[in-house]
């Protein structure tokens, strides 16, 4: 689970709807657009569920209901906290260190982040956010490409690479060592100098 402060929803992924026993039809409707998990992509929701989130461990923990809108695109996280949550559960969240802290009953609970599972995380996240970014270009591209006039996608015939002339009055010359294509003619009767 992603802790981002920045985030204006709290967001649960597609793909962790089986592993939460969840179906589609548990969903409420939610027909609103949020941005900013696709790069300059506008998402609309599959729909919204409240579910009970519990951070801590089974003698030391915290539980709050919290909204989510479910993406309908999978994500490397399950689901991502954002700034709706965070008052909630009164966290304070500390980034660097990845330790997010708030108050319970029994005192004051901490919950630990695992560097290297959010490293791994990123960077898949980073790989998906580029395939996407890519597939949507490539859609506009070949959008783009239907409205092309049939006459301008024909492919410009080659040129034909000039014949080699052995006359005496003009001499061959290559311009590029090891091309016979890039060549031009001239005087065969030149002075040296």
């Amino acid at each position: 689970m992603l802790v981002d402060g920045g985030s204006s929803v709290d967001i649960l992924f597609r793909n962790s709807l089986p592993t939460l026993k969840l179906t589609s039809a548990q969903l409420k409707p939610y027909d609103a657009q949020f941005w900013g998990v696709l790069p300059g992509q506008s998402s609309v929701p599959l729909g919204q569920i409240t579910l009970p989130v519990e951070l801590g461990t089974p003698d030391h923990f915290r539980t709050e209901f919290i909204n989510f809108m479910v993406a309908d695109f999978d994500g490397t996280y399950h689901a991502i906290l954002g700034r709706p949550s965070l008052p909630k559960f009164m966290a304070v969240p500390h980034y660097s260190y990845l330790v997010l802290k708030m108050p319970t009953e029994k005192g004051v609970l901490t919950v630990k982040g695992n560097v290297y599972t959010a490293y791994t995380c990123e960077e898949k996240s980073f790989k998906i956010t580029e395939a996407i970014d890519l597939s949507i270009r490539m859609a506009k591209t070949v959008a783009q490409a239907t409205q092309v006039p049939p006459d301008q996608l024909q492919l410009p015939e080659q040129e034909t690479p000039r014949k080699s002339s052995k006359s005496k009055e003009h001499k061959e010359v290559q311009l590029v060592d090891g091309s016979r294509e890039k060549t031009a003619l001239i005087g065969a009767n030149l002075d040296a100098k």
